[in-house]
């Protein structure tokens, strides 16, 4: 099975979010904990939350992907910007464990002049502050395209912040496509080779999760601009060839392309139909 879907706003909540991604075809989902550029988070409905964690059940959803607001910068060179993104991953790691099990995906940071390595150190902290043992939730470092003072723009990086986190089972990656490839990594023409690096420096075991977004960008351009799938310089046959490798095909995809729900449908569609389980024999 095709684990798809896209982003689905949170305004109505998580029923409603679970309406939208069965009207779509989709069997996973990302949202945002809160407003995407800040602010305070809704307040839990418990009654919405048990039908929804039924709603999941009833519907075979697969992982889910909350995404924290763009604004949360770990790495801040201003103080208070750094306590925001702790207060603010605190809460939303609280909230989340009222759908237990799923994903929290958030944007490593920019260094703002610091320095790459200050910047790493800054996020570790940060992740080692709010993560516990027992948590249920998995907090996912989303790869970056490297634009401005970006880290997460190399395996390499993440490596290094995963490193220094102490509970290293709760961490985990994203794999967005437009970002990687804008960061220089070919997974036009080296999808496997790409695949290999990641497993060599971070462990594959460690990536749970991949955007597809196509790049209205050539490969090395560093500038996160988000295509429509097959309409960007990564094409279709790319991620084709990406939802159907033996090292991917299982991790929930989430679309982040620039789509109303009509778009998002027909991406999915698009997709589902070049899915090729046949390819792959049962598992025993």
């Amino acid at each position: 099975m095709l684990n798809i879907g896209n982003h689905i706003s949170s305004a109505g909540g998580f029923s409603a979010m679970g309406k939208e991604a069965i009207s779509l075809d989709a069997n996973v989902f990302a949202f945002f904990t809160r407003n995407p550029r800040g602010g305070r988070a809704k307040k839990i409905d418990q009654d919405d939350i048990d039908k929804f964690n039924a709603f999941c059940t009833e519907n075979n959803m697969g992982k889910l992907i909350a995404h924290a607001p763009y604004t949360l910068n770990a790495c801040s060179n201003k103080e208070d910007l750094r306590l925001f993104a702790k207060e603010t991953m605190l809460d939303d790691l609280k909230r989340m464990e009222y759908i237990p099990g799923n994903y929290y995906n958030f944007h490593p940071g920019s260094h703002v002049g610091q320095g790459v390595e200050e910047g790493i150190g800054q996020i570790a902290e940060c992740l080692n502050a709010v993560l516990t043992p027992q948590q249920n939730t998995i907090i996912l470092l989303e790869t970056m395209a490297g634009k401005g003072t970006e880290i997460g723009s190399s395996f390499e990086q993440l490596k290094s912040i995963i490193d220094k986190v102490e509970f290293k089972d709760n961490v985990g990656i994203c794999l967005d496509t437009c970002h990687i490839f804008d960061a220089g990594y070919d997974i036009v023409n080296n999808l496997d080779n790409v695949i290999r690096d990641f497993d060599d420096i971070i462990g594959l075991e460690k990536l749970k999760a991949v955007h597809l977004n196509d790049s209205k960008n050539p490969m090395g351009s560093h500038k996160d601009r988000h295509e429509k799938i097959g309409k960007g310089y990564i094409g279709l046959d790319t991620f084709v060839k990406v939802i159907n490798h033996p090292e991917l095909r299982k991790l929930p995809f989430i679309l982040e392309t620039p789509n109303d729900h009509d778009g998002y449908a027909a991406e999915i569609k698009l997709l589902r139909d070049r899915f090729l389980p046949e390819n792959f024999p049962a598992e025993k």
